[in-house]
């Protein structure tokens, strides 16, 4: 595997899309969903429409120049809250990996690239929910996103960027 991490630009739209379904129907045993399903639904499709606003930023890996991951921030607001929602100031995190490269630590460095890429950026925090048997999580925590609060039974966690990243 040649692993590349290359930032998101307006073109990665449809795989971004693309990633959202995976990370929103993440269960291996179902249920499936689709692109068309996903941005019919604004509790999802927020976190992509009309990607690449000023203040998005991402990051895709590609092994050779298949897309095969992904990881981007979006801020939303008071009034359009997404599921990790802290604050307006707080740009929600989504990423997935496609479901046959797993498992593999393209997760791990597609957090670390936009991790570097938000600090770079000035951004001071970063939010994301997770369900709490989702195997992400462990990623999450072992770089640092810590919970906040929990709603619906899911988890909003935070990470404050001036924290370290544990490699280990």
């Amino acid at each position: 595997m040649s692993l590349i991490i290359r930032r998101a630009d307006a073109s990665d739209g449809p795989f971004l899309a693309e990633i959202l379904v995976a990370a929103a129907f993440w269960r291996p045993d179902g249920p499936n969903g689709s692109v068309a399903q996903a941005l019919s639904q604004p509790e999802l499709a927020h976190y992509i429409t009309g990607w690449q606003r000023p203040d998005d930023l991402g990051v895709i890996a590609l092994d050779e120049q298949q897309p095969i991951g992904a990881a981007w921030v979006r801020l939303l607001s008071e009034s359009d809250r997404g599921y990790g929602f802290v604050d307006a100031a707080t740009p929600e995190l989504s990423m997935g990996v496609v479901r046959a490269w797993r498992g593999r630590g393209i997760g791990f460095r597609l957090l670390d690239a936009l991790i570097d890429a938000a600090r770079e950026q000035g951004l001071t925090a970063l939010s994301l929910s997770v369900e709490p048997d989702n195997y992400a999580r462990h990623l999450y925590e072992r770089v640092g996103f810590r919970k906040v609060d929990e709603v619906g039974g899911s988890l909003t966690m935070l990470l404050r960027l001036h924290e370290s990243i544990d490699a280990g």
